[in-house]
């Protein structure tokens, strides 16, 4: 009876350890972008599992998808401008400008040729999809849920980090080669297809998430919408009457955020509340 209870209590103490192992070699592993051992291994993982439209168990694409995603969805539409797809429709161009809001407004040809003689003009960027491919994708928002969620280890995971509205230092000292520009006729996709015309045009975190689905494969989204006690505020913030912008009209928070729950819902998109 003493040697049983002996062996069982050495291989709990055994099996703790390793759980205890484990699970500390995990969350540093998450935390720490230079060790790869468990990125590498989840990702063979996930093509072992695949359905060959690209690696990751379950793809943005599917053969068999729902209809009202694939009616929405169109990859044709690259999210970055370059001179090749700078050509935009006459129903675009005045719908932009009238964004602007300039009477005199600047020639948009000589703009675009003018900005791409400073930054690089890669129309093959992010193109890259293929059954090889997993690219896994953080949208990282703004909203009050974020505090005390503990996310960061889930979000440093990822293979690319989506923020906005990220605190910038008074002094900005880019680099010319990093700068990526939205392209006009994808933020007329996002509003007519997605948005059905709902607001004046897509906020910025909509079209991070829209940006996100067209060049990742996986897609996790963070900081969306309201805290736990229905607060529409920022997280570095106190100001429970932060949701005020939701009355301007100039964006439509609420029908954002039906889209986004009914992403989720089609497991198009992790979405992590906070609560």
């Amino acid at each position: 009876m003493y040697l049983s209870m002996q062996k069982n209590f050495r291989a709990f103490t055994v099996l703790a350890f390793i759980v205890t192992f484990t699970t500390f070699l995990f969350s540093f592993t998450l935390r720490d972008p230079s060790l790869y051992f468990f990125k590498y291994a989840i990702h063979k993982s996930d093509n072992f599992f695949s359905k060959g439209q690209c690696g990751c168990r379950q793809c943005m694409t599917e053969l068999e998808d729902d209809p009202w995603f694939t009616e929405r969805f169109n990859l044709s539409v690259h999210p970055l401008m370059s001179r090749k797809n700078s050509l935009l429709t006459d129903d675009t161009y005045h719908w932009w400008q009238k964004l602007q809001e300039h009477e005199d407004p600047a020639n948009f040809s000589e703009v675009v040729e003018k900005l791409f003689q400073v930054i690089p003009d890669d129309d093959d960027l992010y193109k890259d999809a293929g059954p090889e491919r997993c690219r896994t994708c953080a949208v990282v928002g703004n909203s009050g849920n974020l505090k005390g969620s503990r996310y960061g280890p889930l979000i440093d995971y990822s293979d690319v980090i989506i923020r906005t509205y990220v605190p910038v230092r008074s002094r900005i000292k880019a680099n010319k080669n990093r700068v990526l520009i939205y392209s006009p006729t994808f933020f007329k996709y996002v509003f007519d297809t997605w948005l059905e015309s709902h607001g004046r045009y897509p906020s910025t975190g909509f079209l991070s998430l829209l940006f996100a689905m067209h060049i990742c494969d996986k897609v996790s989204v963070y900081g969306f919408g309201a805290d736990r006690y229905g607060n529409w505020h920022h997280y570095w913030e106190n100001n429970y009457n932060g949701g005020d912008f939701r009355e301007t009209g100039v964006h439509d928070a609420d029908h954002e955020y039906n889209v986004t729950l009914l992403l989720a819902d089609k497991h198009k998109i992790n979405f992590f509340k906070g609560f």
